[in-house]
């Protein structure tokens, strides 16, 4: 589902203004925190998560991570926030961040 370069642009700019939704600390990727991340992808498809750590590799190996177990891409990582995108199966029209 690789996104185009059009479209990550697109969704940057979307998610410029958004703030983060999840947040993933010390613990890491338990399952309350990919429960929560699979909700926030199913409502609002593309969301900020902030990775609450100090070591850059494990900030990127989290991110890689967790895109690996809720199906979700990768559109923009900035400092300790990452902006994920997953479509929805069937998209809410009324929390979507992209309709």
């Amino acid at each position: 589902m690789s996104l185009t370069p059009e479209t990550k642009k697109r969704y940057r700019t979307i998610g410029h203004n958004l703030k983060p939704v999840v947040t993933i600390a010390g613990k890491g990727l338990s399952e309350g925190v990919l429960a929560e991340l699979n909700r926030a992808l199913d409502d609002h498809e593309l969301i900020k998560v902030k990775l609450v750590t100090e070591d850059r590799e494990e900030r990127k190996q989290t991110a890689a991570e967790l895109c690996n177990q809720t199906g979700a891409e990768v559109v923009q990582t900035i400092g300790k926030i990452v902006l994920i995108f997953r479509a929805a199966r069937k998209p809410k029209l009324a929390t979507s961040n992209i309709r």
